[in-house]
């Protein structure tokens, strides 16, 4: 897999999410409350991004993927209504 250089992605937030950068295309997604919902990832394809909500799982100790989007905001509705 190629992995394409360019620079991080921004966008505007819903009023209920707090994000936490935890790397350079990856955010801690956490409600208005503060509680964790998950990680939204951005990964660069060759004619934009994509965002992949991805959620913790203790039984293997990994994060799983919920899906990949287009919009960000559908990562982000992903995490909220996906439990």
């Amino acid at each position: 897999m190629q992995t394409l250089e360019r620079e991080a992605p921004t966008f505007d937030l819903p009023p209920w999410v707090r994000l936490t950068r935890a790397a350079a295309t990856l955010w801690r997604v956490a409600d208005a409350d503060g509680r964790p919902l998950g990680h939204v990832r951005a990964v660069a394809v060759a004619d934009g991004w994509r965002f992949r909500a991805e959620r913790y799982h203790g039984g293997t100790r990994s994060f799983r993927s919920l899906g990949e989007f287009w919009a960000v905001s559908d990562a982000f509705d992903c995490l909220r209504y996906q439990r």
